[in-house]
């Protein structure tokens, strides 16, 4: 059963050939917080390949905490973020798990870039956790 999402307003659609992400992690960079609107973000990395996209999208490039090149793509009409892709990994693709129509296909399994948290965010203890942007075991 491919994995399906999309933006807010239902313009921007994707679907993926998968049966699940490679990996997924929340993040706490200070990007991910703009993107999150001050939470951290939950991410599902795929194959890029694996990803059929329909409708506009807009990118945004700039420069993550780990210096890597980052394309951010959203849905042009309702704003909605929806993909990254970073030049150092060109053959994945980054989905905004909060985009999924079933987000339960994309469970984080740890917790990077906790430095750059707030004191007041919720992370969960069971995931494991990195400072910066790898956790143990992933």
């Amino acid at each position: 059963m491919p994995i399906s999402g999309g933006c807010l307003c239902g313009q921007l659609r994707y679907e993926i050939a998968a049966e699940a992400p490679i990996l997924a992690r929340v993040c706490w960079c200070r990007v991910c917080q703009y993107i999150g609107a001050g939470s951290g973000t939950a991410n599902a990395m795929f194959a890029k390949e694996t990803v059929t996209i329909t409708g506009k999208r807009t990118t945004y490039t700039s420069t993550a905490d780990s210096g890597s090149v980052m394309h951010r793509s959203f849905c042009p009409d309702c704003g909605t973020p929806v993909f990254s892709e970073a030049e150092p990994r060109p053959r994945l693709i980054i989905v905004r798990v909060g985009t999924l129509d079933d987000p339960e296909r994309g469970k984080p399994v740890a917790t990077i870039w906790t430095r750059s948290a707030p004191s007041w965010a919720c992370i969960d203890a069971t995931l494991p956790r990195g400072e910066m942007g790898t956790a143990p075991g992933t």
